[in-house]
């Protein structure tokens, strides 16, 4: 899924509403507003802006009705590659960059952004429970505190767990899935074990975490296994590799904390279809779940 792979099979807007189509609705067009497959083509319609009539409700509708790109202005084809360039930034992409790209404003290209990022949240929202040696853990996002004129502030700025920046929480199956969100009212057991209990399969998986104290909540009441850091970072299946390595991911890029919630959806969603290969069927069709 590239850029000259989309130019090359979407170069009118017409092909661009063909292929929404089939990924939605695989020949079998649904009405939108009632669900209804009794549907035929609208009379009225033109081969650039194609409408569908539903038979029982009367309401038209196109292909969008009802998913992210309901009511864009925007060529289907400009978000497809908005989607590609964000999927294929393993760092992450900034508006400014894919709006130079594209030859579009950079506040509708982080709007369009925004809008895909929002959707990624269903991936995760919706994907089956976590399993079998799963490591949970929590890093911090943010800018480096201004440096003031008092003296005070030549002391090092805190790190870790004694930092105002934002917490993030994630857990991430071996060689799996990973489901990460800011804490947004800090790092406490209670909020660990709902987020970990939301996520996790706690009958049937080995919680694997460092020896932060917080954890202890979850970990009576499913199997737990800890790793101190201060000794060594691995016992043999013990460690929390993977996680540490999916916050270095994280960090790479620029996250501010008011829009954390997006920024750490998307990675989510760009480290759980690693293996997919970027397929542009399997993207599209997330765009236009309903």
């Amino acid at each position: 899924m590239n850029v000259i792979e989309i130019f090359s099979s979407f170069q009118t807007q017409e092909q661009a509403l063909g292929y929404l189509e089939c990924v939605r609705w695989h020949g079998r067009p649904v009405c939108p507003y009632c669900g209804s497959e009794h549907i035929a083509r609208h009379t009225s319609s033109d081969r650039s802006q194609p409408r569908w009539q539903c038979q029982d409700c009367t309401r038209a509708f196109a292909v969008t009705v009802g998913t992210m790109f309901h009511g864009t202005h925007i060529p289907l084809r400009d978000w497809f590659i908005v989607i590609a360039l964000m999927l294929n930034a393993k760092k992450s992409a900034s508006a400014c960059q894919i709006a130079r790209d594209i030859g579009r404003r950079r506040p509708t290209v982080w709007s369009m952004m925004h809008r895909i990022r929002a959707v990624m949240e269903g991936d995760m929202e919706q994907a089956r429970l976590l399993h079998g040696i799963v490591e949970a853990d929590e890093t911090y996002v943010g800018g480096k505190p201004r440096k003031g004129n008092r003296r005070d502030d030549d002391r090092p700025a805190k790190r870790g767990r004694g930092t105002s920046k934002l917490p993030i929480v994630g857990v991430v199956e071996r060689n799996g899935r990973v489901a990460a969100k800011p804490a947004s009212k800090g790092v406490a057991g209670r909020g660990l074990a709902k987020f970990i209990r939301k996520f996790v399969d706690t009958a049937g998986s080995l919680l694997v975490t460092d020896e932060f104290t917080a954890y202890n909540v979850i970990g009576s009441s499913m199997s737990y296994a800890r790793i101190n850091h201060a000794k060594r970072y691995a016992d043999g299946d013990t460690h929390t590799n993977m996680i540490e390595g999916f916050w270095s991911l994280v960090k790479r890029a620029w996250y501010g904390q008011h829009h954390a919630h997006l920024y750490i959806l998307e990675a989510c969603y760009k480290y759980n279809s690693r293996n997919s290969g970027n397929n542009i069927d399997q993207n599209i069709a997330l765009m236009v779940r309903t």
